[in-house]
């Protein structure tokens, strides 16, 4: 995962209500009960359906790091989807996204008024409508290049362009992130 993607899921996971299950016992529990079977749950894990019986039934309790990451992994992405999409939802809606970054920008704008790129830090809040394409995006497998061609036109636009009042030509890059923070 890359960087946007891992802060989406951060941010994401700032809304849910309920801790995530603790043990491997309740974490596969619950996938194979999202799942539907033990057959369908031992595949996405890349295990046998027979492991997967012996962790339902306490036979197993201690899963190889990798599994237990896999098994964590997977059982985060299907935790209280719908509490997510409420806040989904209400971001690409009303309330926006706010990104806390600090990068590299770098522009190109009309003859003799391009400046040359440098390190900021800017917090800023995007319009709902950057939020909904986010969103859009990362549900569609785009990579972390389409989604920071995103928020670099969020930013362009809301930051830089302060919505259209200055700097009608300007185009900005956003390069060399150092981190990001996003919340909704």
């Amino acid at each position: 995962m890359g960087l946007l993607t891992d802060s989406l899921e951060r941010a994401e996971a700032a809304h849910l209500t309920r801790p995530l299950p603790k043990t491997a016992r309740t974490q596969m529990r619950y996938l194979t009960k999202q799942t539907k079977s033990t057959r369908a749950a031992a595949q996405l894990l890349g295990v046998s359906q027979r492991t997967v019986e012996r962790y339902l039934k306490g036979q197993i309790k201690n899963p190889r790091p990798d599994l237990a990451h896999r098994l964590a992994e997977e059982v985060r992405k299907r935790w209280q989807p719908r509490v997510r999409d409420k806040a989904r939802k209400q971001a690409a809606t009303t309330g926006g996204i706010v990104i806390d970054t600090r990068a590299r920008f770098g522009f190109t704008a009309d003859p003799g008024t391009t400046d040359d790129p440098r390190l900021r830090a800017i917090t800023q809040a995007l319009p709902p409508t950057y939020a909904a394409r986010l969103f859009d995006a990362h549900a569609a497998g785009a990579g972390d290049q389409q989604l920071k061609d995103i928020l670099a036109e969020g930013l362009q636009e809301s930051y830089f362009k302060d919505r259209g009042r200055r700097a009608a030509g300007l185009q900005v890059e956003f390069t060399d992130l150092d981190y990001l923070d996003l919340d909704y």
